[in-house]
C-alpha cells in the first residue's frame, strides 16, 4: 500500500519525489508502440522549432517594410514595385513565413493523431496488464476493502494518466522552443530571463500546492467513490431493478447519492476556490514582470538601439517565452502531481500473491491413487478474529463421492477454498497422494478441479460461451459443450431458446433472454462438467431448484462421477443421503462422519437437523 507520505504529500521533496515515476511510465509508452513513439518525439522536434523560425522571419519582414518606406524615390504603382525588384526580398520572406504557417498547421495535426493514437493503445495496454497482474493476486487480496480501493485507483489510472503522455512530450517540445527564444534574448538583453524566472516562481510553487492538495483529497476520498459508483449502480441496474421497485428504495438511494455528491463537491469547491485565488495573485505579479520588461524594450528601441524589427522579435519572443515558462512550470507541478497518481498504478503492481506454484512443481495424478488427506488445518480469514475452521482432519478417498453438511458458518465453503487453493492453511497441511498440495503446479491443480460455487456468475454471453468458460480453451468443441450441458440438463433449457447455444442469455445486451435462477444453474453446472475434471466440487449450486429437481441433479452427478473425487455440498439431506460418505461439519472441524443411516444411527447433530427438515414436509 502506498506510504502515508504519498497520501499527504505535504512537503515539496515527496511531490519531486514522484516523478521517480515517469520513468518507468515512459518505458511503458515506448514497449507499447516504440514506432508512435520515435514519430511524436521527431514531429514535436520539429514543431518546437518553428515558433522562433516564425518570429525571426517577422522581424526581417519588419525591417524590410521599413526599409523600403525610408526610400528617397519610392515606386508608387504595384507594377512599378514589382519592375524594380525591391519586393523580392520581401517576396520571399513572406513566402517563408507562410511555409512555416501551413508546416505548423499540418504538423500539429498529426501530432495530435499520432497522439491519440498512442493513447489508446497504451491504455489498452495498461489495462490489459492491470487484468493479467490481478489475475496472480490472492482471492484474499479482492476480499480486502483496502485491496479494492486500490484496485479503484490503479484501474482510474489505466485511462486517466493518458493526458501525461502528451503533455510529457508537450513539455519536451516547449523546453525546446524555449532554449531557441532564449537564445535570442540572451544576445539582446540576458537578464530579461532572470526577471521572467523570478516572476513566475510564486505561480510555479501555488500550482505544486494545490496540485497535491487536489491529490490528497483524491487519495482520502477513494471509499466514498466507490460507494458513490455502487449507490448510482445499484439505483440504476437491471439486476437490482426489481428489488428496488418493490421496496421502494429510489428515493433512499437517490439522497444518499446526492448526500456522497454534495460532500466531494463541497470540497473540490473549497479548493478550487482558494487554487483560483492565489493563481489569480501569482499571474498579476508574472504579468507586473511582463510589462515592465516590455517598457524597456520599447524604450531601448525609442535610442535607437534596437530596430523596429527587433522590438518586434524581442516582444514577440519575450511574450511566447512568459507563455512558455509558464506553461513549464505549472506543467511541471501538474506533472509532479500526476505523478502521483501513477503511485496508484505502479504500487498495484508490484503487490505479491502469497500463494503461488513451487519452483518445481509436481504434476498432479491422472488419476488421483490415494485422495487428499486434511492434517490438522486450520485458517483464520483475515482480520477475523474467530477461525473459520481449526483442527480439521479428515480423508477424501479418490473415486469417493463425499458431502458435507453443517449450519451456517460451519467452514464448509471454506474447506472447498483451502481444497482448492483460492487460500492456503493458517496450521497444519493438505496431502494429495502423500504430497503437501503446495508441491503442485497450480494453475494445473485448479485446472483439474470442476468446481461451481452458490454464488456462480452469471455470465452476459452466449448460452454456449456460458458453458465453455468451464474450460475456455475448448471453446471451439461444440461436441463437448453439447455433452456438459446434457449432464447437467442444461440441454433442455438451451433447446427451448430461439437461437439455441448462439443465444444471448441475460438481459444487459440487445436481443438476450433472462433465465429463471433454477435454469441458471443448470447452466453454471454444465460448466463443471465441461472441465471434464479429476475432482468434482458443488458448492450448494442448487438452492434455486425444487427438491425434485434437485435430487435429480445430484443423482445424475453422482452417477457421471463414478471413477472421479467428488464433493458436494447441499442443506437439502434428502439430496447428501446419495453420496459415498457425509461430513458433519460444526465449529470449524468434522464433528461426525458416516452414511446416511450410520449418521441418523449416531442420534447426533446430524439426526436432529434431518428430523427438523423433515418435519417441514410433513
Amino acid at each position: 500500500m502506498p506510504s502515508p507520505s504519498t497520501v499527504n504529500a505535504s512537503s515539496f521533496r515527496e511531490r519531486v519525489g514522484a516523478l521517480r515515476n515517469l520513468r518507468p511510465f515512459l518505458a511503458m509508452v515506448w514497449a507499447t508502440s516504440p514506432t508512435l513513439t520515435a514519430a511524436t518525439i521527431a514531429l514535436r522536434l520539429m514543431r518546437a522549432l518553428l515558433p522562433v523560425a516564425t518570429l525571426y522571419i517577422g522581424k526581417l519582414i519588419i525591417d524590410d517594410v521599413v526599409m523600403l518606406v525610408q526610400l528617397p524615390d519610392k515606386p508608387v504603382t504595384l507594377q512599378q514595385w514589382l519592375d524594380s525588384g525591391h519586393l523580392n526580398r520581401l517576396g520571399l520572406l513572406l513566402a517563408a513565413e507562410f511555409a512555416v504557417a501551413v508546416a505548423a498547421d499540418v504538423l500539429g495535426r498529426i501530432v495530435s493523431l499520432v497522439d491519440g493514437l498512442l493513447a489508446e493503445r497504451v491504455s489498452t495496454s495498461s489495462s490489459v496488464r492491470l487484468m493479467e497482474h490481478a489475475a496472480t493476486l490472492d482471492l484474499e487480496d479482492f476480499e480486502d476493502a483496502e485491496f479494492q480501493d486500490q484496485l479503484e485507483r490503479a484501474r482510474r489510472q489505466t485511462s486517466g494518466r493518458m493526458t501525461l503522455m502528451s503533455q510529457l512530450f508537450s513539455q519536451a517540445q516547449d523546453l525546446v522552443t524555449v532554449a531557441s527564444l532564449a537564445a535570442g534574448l540572451v544576445v539582446f538583453a540576458p537578464w530579461l530571463i532572470v526577471l521572467l524566472l523570478v516572476a513566475l516562481v510564486p505561480a510555479f510553487l501555488g500550482e505544486a500546492h494545490f496540485n497535491a492538495k487536489s491529490y490528497s483529497l483524491d487519495f482520502g476520498r477513494t471509499p466514498e467513490r466507490r460507494e458513490l459508483d455502487y449507490v448510482r449502480q445499484t439505483a440504476a441496474s437491471a439486476e437490482t431493478a426489481k428489488e428496488v421497485k418493490i421496496f421502494g428504495l429510489n428515493g433512499f438511494l437517490i439522497d444518499r447519492y446526492r448526500r456522497l455528491a454534495t460532500s466531494f463537491y463541497e470540497a473540490n469547491r473549497r479548493l478550487a476556490l482558494r487554487r483560483a485565488g492565489w493563481g489569480g495573485l501569482f499571474t498579476t505579479i508574472g504579468t507586473i514582470g511582463y510589462y515592465f520588461a516590455y517598457a524597456y524594450i520599447a524604450w531601448r528601441t525609442l535610442t535607437g538601439e534596437f530596430s523596429v524589427g527587433d522590438l518586434t522579435f524581442l516582444a514577440g519572443s519575450f511574450r511566447r517565452l512568459r507563455t512558455l515558462l509558464e506553461s513549464l512550470l505549472s506543467g511541471f507541478s501538474s506533472v509532479a502531481g500526476q505523478a502521483l497518481y501513477l503511485d496508484d498504478l505502479f504500487s498495484f503492481f508490484e503487490i505479491r500473491p502469497e500463494i503461488h506454484s513451487p519452483a518445481n512443481p509436481l504434476a498432479f495424478p491422472k488419476p488421483i491413487r490415494e485422495g487428499f488427506v486434511f492434517e490438522d488445518v486450520g485458517f483464520i480469514y483475515p482480520g477475523a478474529e474467530r477461525w473459520a475452521v481449526r483442527h480439521l482432519s479428515f480423508t477424501l478417498r479418490a473415486g469417493e463421492v463425499v458431502a458435507l453438511v453443517g449450519e451456517n458458518g460451519a467452514g464448509k465453503t471454506t474447506l472447498v477454498k483451502l481444497l482448492t487453493r483460492l487460500y492456503d492453511p493458517d496450521e497444519g497441511r493438505i496431502l494429495l497422494d502423500g504430497r503437501d498440495l503446495r508441491d503442485y503446479g497450480l494453475d494445473e491443480l485448479r485446472g483439474s478441479m470442476g468446481v461451481i460455487f452458490q454464488d456462480f456468475v452469471r455470465y452476459n454471453l452466449p448460452a454456449g460461451d456460458n458453458i465453455a468458460v468451464g474450460r475456455v480453451e475448448a471453446r471451439a468443441d461444440r461436441e463437448r459443450i453439447a455433452r456438459a450441458a446434457n449432464r447437467s440438463q442444461a440441454d433442455e433449457v438451451i433447446g427451448r431458446l430461439p437461437h439455441g447455444y448462439d443465444q444471448m442469455i441475460g438481459k444487459r445486451f440487445k436481443n438476450g433472454v433472462e433465465l429463471s435462477g433454477g435454469e441458471w444453474q443448470k447452466i453454471a453446472i454444465a460448466r463443471a462438467y465441461m472441465r471434464e475434471a479429476e475432482v468434482l466440487i458443488l458448492d450448494e449450486p442448487t438452492a434455486a431448484l425444487d427438491a425434485r429437481a434437485e435430487f435429480e441433479v445430484f443423482q445424475r452427478f453422482k452417477e457421471l462421477s463414478k471413477g472421479k473425487t467428488a464433493v458436494l455440498i447441499s442443506h437439502r439431506f434428502s439430496s447428501v443421503r446419495m453420496a459415498d460418505r457425509i461430513l458433519v461439519l460444526a465449529e470449524g472441524k468434522v464433528e461426525a462422519q458416516g452414511t446416511h443411516e450410520e449418521l441418523l444411527a449416531q442420534q447426533g447433530r446430524y439426526a436432529e437437523l434431518f428430523e427438523l427438515q423433515a418435519a417441514g414436509y410433513r
